[in-house]
């Protein structure tokens, strides 16, 4: 079972330093301690969440509005989500390029098939026209060695 840290009661304990506590861990002697990292709350009422010191003295560096390195930083910042945006965009406009292009592919192809559903359709009805007259007109059934059996009669004459 591994040691959980508890926080103790006693003043001297709990005393940060450079935002960092130390925290007696329970079960075991009263000289094992663990450092844990002081957290600071966001507003100064304490209230809302709280912050790490590490991440704190990143935002309060980076805050002085006059800095020539500030006014750098918000440049490549604006010229960055300029280029995000225009990128998007274009994006958005060639994608929708490609639903116009296969909606107008899938139109003629929609069209291409009602052309030749029509085509078979009247295909199929000739054929069937066909093998009932010929089969009407007592002709033996047509044949792949012989071909129909009005071609072998007269081609034996």
């Amino acid at each position: 079972m591994s040691a959980r840290p508890v926080i103790s009661t006693h003043p001297k304990e709990n005393v940060p330093q450079n935002g960092v506590s130390r925290v007696p861990l329970q079960g075991s002697n009263s000289s094992s301690v663990q450092q844990v990292p002081q957290l600071h709350p966001v507003s100064p009422s304490g209230a809302g969440k709280a912050m790490a010191p590490s991440k704190q003295s990143k935002k309060s560096a980076s805050y002085n509005k006059e800095s020539e390195e500030y006014r750098q930083r918000r440049e490549r910042n604006n010229m960055a989500v300029r280029k995000s945006r225009l990128k998007s965009k274009q994006k958005a406009q060639d994608t929708q390029q490609r639903v116009n292009e296969l909606k107008e592919e899938n139109e003629r192809l929609e069209a291409k098939i009602k052309l030749l559903s029509k085509e078979l359709s009247v295909l199929k009805d000739l054929f069937l026209e066909h093998a009932h007259s010929f089969s009407d007109s007592g002709h033996p059934p047509f044949t792949e060695t012989t071909g129909s059996g009005q071609e072998a009669n007269t081609m034996g004459q």
